[in-house]
């Protein structure tokens, strides 16, 4: 990541970058990149302003800047900044961290 992107995500949501998968051999047989699923494992890039319950206390997020996380396969948004590709997406679409 060459430097960090200027996008501030609000309320409970989370920029991410996906990381890139290696490119897979089966057998010899490159598989294209139409055929790959989408990589399903994200590095945290920056955090919201924070979930508010119902009396307007701010939740801290589980998550912090640098962690690396499993993120749901269709969840988010994909934004492309400075021709680098990342996702917005709510905390709850985190699926677990990578420790």
């Amino acid at each position: 990541m060459a430097s960090k992107p200027k996008i501030k995500p609000l309320g409970d949501r989370v920029l991410v970058k996906s990381l890139e998968e290696k490119e897979q051999v089966k057998g010899g047989i490159i598989i294209p990149d139409s055929a790959k699923e989408k990589p399903m494992e994200a590095t945290v890039v920056a955090l919201g302003t924070g979930r508010k319950d119902e009396n307007g206390k701010v939740q801290p997020f589980e998550v912090k800047v640098g962690d690396r996380v499993l993120i749901s396969k269709y969840g988010g948004t994909e934004v492309k900044i400075a021709d680098e590709k990342y996702s917005l997406l709510r905390e709850d679409d985190i699926l677990g961290v990578i420790q």
